[in-house]
């Protein structure tokens, strides 16, 4: 066995959506404060090889607040993506919303 290095950073073609424009998702998450909710909120994005580009965690109590900001994802893929985040058991509340959309007003709810 040996290592296979690369010298840039690899992604994942959206098979999804190939011709579809590609957008900056927002995700907001209200979640249970579990010691492996925002490993398993994070570990859907790292099954399709895709890493946020910025991620924001706040406890408040008995609650945590996540933000994700996603780049190069087509929109119907990032709601594929919340829908599967807001099936945890854990997770209480979640919103999803493209940058170019004027932002949570026009956001897509999927809360439960």
């Amino acid at each position: 066995m040996h290592a296979v290095e690369t010298t840039h950073p690899v992604t994942r073609v959206d098979a999804w959506a190939v011709n579809n424009a590609h957008c900056q998702a927002h995700y907001q998450i209200v979640a249970e404060a579990e010691p492996d909710v925002l490993c398993r909120v994070l570990s859907y994005f790292a099954l399709q090889f895709l890493t946020p580009r910025h991620v924001t965690v706040n406890r408040e109590d008995d609650l945590l607040n996540i933000g994700i900001v996603m780049d190069g994802l087509s929109w119907h893929r990032a709601q594929v993506i919340g829908e599967k985040i807001r099936n945890l058991i854990n997770v209480c509340a979640l919103d999803v919303w493209s940058a170019d959309s004027t932002g949570p007003q026009a956001m897509v709810a999927v809360a439960r």
